[in-house]
């Protein structure tokens, strides 16, 4: 991987680390339903000239109605689901628990395709939901009311991350990823609309809360599905899924540094232990590999 790569996948992972951060900061002044539908609005608005430089417009609407699912389901419903848990959580737990969406993708692509799951890929969901158990288990990552509803509105909004992407592999393959991502960010928008009006802050919203919401429009939403698209054309995307496994780290690193959050030996207990499980279930770790190497120590010192 060229140098250039390694950074822009690290960029990417302090954007998406960052949004977390981000919708903890202004959360608990728009609301969940208000900030989402400022944070898709806005991603929508800046993506679209993008994709229209791009000529995929007339892509977006053939495959309108497709999109408009994924929007709901990978964009509205678990960035609202997240929203309302940060206000709860700490931006670190929550990124870790974010991490559990690649094994909601494994398990919901073996209960909906049939997708075959080795020995190894399931010891791996066993082992990440392992690592879940863990993670609730401390004291640390928790600032608010409603701990465990939090908790269990951050494992719906990976779910949904879940469904989503088995969503898109079974009736948008081949659909370019930014038509995607542009109509879906405008579908969400469209379907929040109604509620955030309803549900909008009667009180005067801070400067600080709109930069945050404007941050996590435009870097953590729109300039970081441009940086993941470049990389799957430069790199793959088995590489470029890689980047679920810094975002907990960033995710947490940012919570210490700007909003003080403070780390507990089991919180990042937990996040290996879900990371490790990640990894096995979707198969980013080669199971047979894994294997050999094991009977090789068991045998002896490796030459």
């Amino acid at each position: 991987m060229r140098p250039r790569d390694t950074l822009e996948l690290l960029v990417l992972a302090a954007l998406w680390g960052a949004s977390f951060l981000f919708m903890r900061q202004a959360a608990p002044e728009f609301g969940p339903v208000a900030l989402i539908f400022v944070r898709v609005l806005l991603a929508a608005l800046f993506l679209w000239p993008v994709l229209a430089w791009r000529g995929q417009g007339r892509e977006l609407l053939r495959h309108a109605g497709p999109i408009a699912v994924v929007g709901l389901l990978g964009s509205a419903l678990p960035f609202v689901l997240i929203a309302w848990a940060l206000l709860s959580l700490t931006a670190g737990f929550a990124s870790i628990v974010n991490a559990t969406a690649a094994l909601w993708a494994a398990l919901v692509a073996r209960l909906w395709f049939g997708e075959r799951l080795t020995r190894m890929r399931a010891a791996g969901l066993a082992i990440g939901f392992v690592g879940v158990g863990v993670l609730v288990s401390g004291n640390a990552g928790f600032h608010g009311e409603h701990i465990a509803l939090s908790v269990v509105a951050g494992l719906l909004a990976t779910l949904s991350y879940g469904v989503a992407a088995n969503y898109t592999r079974r009736y948008l393959t081949g659909v370019s990823s930014l038509a995607i991502t542009t109509g879906g960010q405008l579908a969400a928008a469209l379907a929040l609309a109604p509620v955030a009006a309803w549900l909008w802050p009667a009180g005067e919203i801070s400067a600080r809360a709109w930069t945050a919401a404007a941050m996590l429009a435009v870097a953590c939403t729109a300039v970081a599905y441009i940086l993941y698209f470049r990389l799957i054309a430069n790199i793959g995307p088995t590489r470029a899924i890689a980047v679920t496994f810094l975002i907990p780290a960033f995710g947490m690193g940012w919570g210490v540094l700007v909003l003080d959050e403070a780390l507990g030996l089991r919180m990042l207990a937990g996040a290996g232990v879900i990371l490790a499980g990640t990894a096995l279930a979707t198969g980013l770790v080669d199971g047979d590999r894994l294997r050999r190497w094991a009977r090789r120590l068991r045998s002896g010192p490796m030459a």
